[in-house]
């Protein structure tokens, strides 16, 4: 019987995620549709779909910490916006419940303030599922905007911990000051992982750090375990394996939060008056969209980064149905309001996932109709960027592109300039005294914000991703650089697109590898 159930899950969690891919939706739109549709069937549920949910959780946080800049939080774009935003969107909820209740919505009927402000409050949270995915999509966790939301994604975790503890009146244990001992012992968890080789086996350790002191250590001493596996993924960036093993992790997080989201549609099979509350709700999007860019626009950020970093919050979180969860335990919230904000939150993603689709453009559009911003008094990750010295630019400064720059400096003679947007590598890089800026390539205003550029004549696109790539070129010709471009490929289709799009010259990674390998082994015969 369970295979059975188990079975029915799976396909319809597939015929309705191919379902929303057909109609240029990302797939997770049709995994809630599958949710709901299973719950209103009444097909038995399954245990194994909120452990698989709660665990893709746990791993996404853990994948999470392993990119995790700590430095970020104590940024004032971050610390300062999540608790302003917070605080914003507490009230503007509270008010709109408030404001329905007084027009005689029943699902407000015996309800007070208090319970307006607890529903405000648990709708004042971005999901990290949700977000970290799109960036994960995007590859753009270590980009600025990217950095900023999962910072704000951390803090409004810890908001989350303090607000169970004082809600559910369960202290933590004093055992839990003892936790300060994993900073030392990650130096134990760092050697241990330089001992391992096998990648299968690294990715195994890396699930067993998640889960032991990560989850289940916090779980023991009254803590959130989803936010021990993200503080021990913290402890380990940095580390050499550490961005490799959070990509190999992506194929096994992916599968499992299929599980989260069809969990988040299995909650409650909801009426038209909770359809109806549920649209009240999602009134607070757009507005919450327009504070964050306020906000950010206040911190001295491009309208740009401003509104990709809005978008890319505008949606609620999961948090919400823990809060109606505790709320309807402790009688402040009515049991209906469980479906509701189910229903809420997964409506959110919805249109969250439209809107992200094409969140780049949408945001670049919108960053136009804003005036003009004085270079001068940017934040310095947004200001012009001077590339005059340099005759070539390096384009993604991995190991590929640390290659290419060092053998153009050094054999050649030419002044290059590195581009690189993960904070943690260019400042390696410069100790290394490479000539690297913090910048994304991808981002179409860095294009605009590069001055005295006629200096430039090679263009090397060494990013891993072959949609960053592309990305890159269309902005390059687009700025009207007309000098050599070279590109990185993997495949051979890949290498003929870029070929189409203008690239003079592309270097086959598999391919060129192996005919060089060919090469140095005659080349060493003859010389015997």
């Amino acid at each position: 019987m369970f295979t059975t159930t188990a079975a029915i899950h799976l396909a319809v969690a597939f015929a309705l995620g191919l379902g929303a891919v057909l109609v240029r939706l990302p797939p997770l739109v049709g995994f809630l549709a599958a949710g709901f549709v299973l719950g209103a069937a009444g097909i038995e549920d399954l245990p194994l779909v909120s452990e698989a949910a709660d665990l893709g959780v746990t791993l996404l946080l853990f994948g999470i910490g392993l990119k995790l800049d700590v430095r970020t939080l104590v940024r004032k774009e971050v610390w300062l916006t999540n608790g302003a935003h917070m605080l914003v969107s507490t009230v503007l909820g509270a008010g709109l419940l408030g404001l329905a209740s007084t027009l005689g919505m029943s699902l407000l009927d015996g309800t007070n303030a208090v319970t307006w402000a607890l529903i405000g409050f648990g709708l004042s949270f971005s999901s990290t599922v949700f977000v970290v995915k799109v960036l994960d999509d995007r590859s753009d966790i270590t980009a600025t905007y990217g950095r900023i939301a999962v910072g704000v994604l951390v803090m409004q975790d810890i908001a989350a911990v303090a607000f169970l503890t004082i809600a559910g009146g369960d202290v933590p244990s004093p055992w839990a000051f003892a936790l300060v001992g994993l900073v030392p012992l990650a130096w134990v968890f760092r050697r241990v992982w330089d001992l391992i080789d096998a990648p299968d086996l690294q990715v195994l350790y890396g699930i067993v750090l998640a889960l032991v002191p990560g989850y289940a250590l916090f779980e023991a001493v009254g803590l959130k375990g989803d936010l021990g596996a993200l503080i021990v993924g913290a402890l380990l960036a940095g580390h050499p394996v550490a961005s490799d093993v959070a990509h190999r992790l992506l194929s096994v997080k992916e599968l499992l939060l299929v599980a989260f989201f069809l969990d988040i549609g299995l909650s409650g099979v909801p009426t038209g008056a909770d359809l109806a509350m549920a649209g009240i709700l999602l009134v607070l999007l757009p507005v919450q969209t327009v504070a964050y860019v306020a906000l950010l626009w206040a911190m001295r950020l491009r309208h740009r980064t401003s509104w990709l970093t809005a978008l890319t919050m505008a949606n609620f979180s999961e948090f919400g149905l823990i809060i109606a969860v505790t709320g309807a335990a402790s009688g402040l919230v009515p049991e209906r309001w469980v479906t509701v904000m189910a229903v809420a939150v997964a409506a959110s993603f919805v249109l969250s996932a439209i809107v992200n689709a094409r969140g780049v453009r949408i945001a670049e559009r919108l960053a136009t109709l804003m005036p003009a911003q004085d270079p001068a008094r940017l934040h310095p990750e947004d200001r012009p960027i001077d590339v005059g010295h340099a005759s070539a630019l390096v384009l993604g400064m991995g190991r590929v592109g640390r290659a290419a720059f060092t053998r153009l400096r050094d054999e050649h003679g030419i002044a290059a300039l590195g581009i690189e947007h993960d904070a943690t590598r260019v400042e390696a890089l410069r100790a290394d005294g490479l000539d690297v800026l913090l910048a994304d390539a991808t981002d179409s205003d860095f294009w605009t914000r590069v001055s005295r550029s006629d200096r430039i004549e090679i263009a090397i696109l060494a990013m891993p991703f072959h949609t960053s790539n592309m990305d890159a070129l269309d902005m390059l010709r687009a700025s009207g650089f007309t000098g050599r471009v070279a590109a990185l490929a993997r495949y051979d289709r890949d290498a003929a697109e870029l070929a189409e799009r203008g690239a003079n010259a592309v270097f086959h990674l598999y391919g060129s590898a192996g005919t060089a390998l060919a090469d140095e082994t005659i080349a060493g015969r003859d010389g015997l």
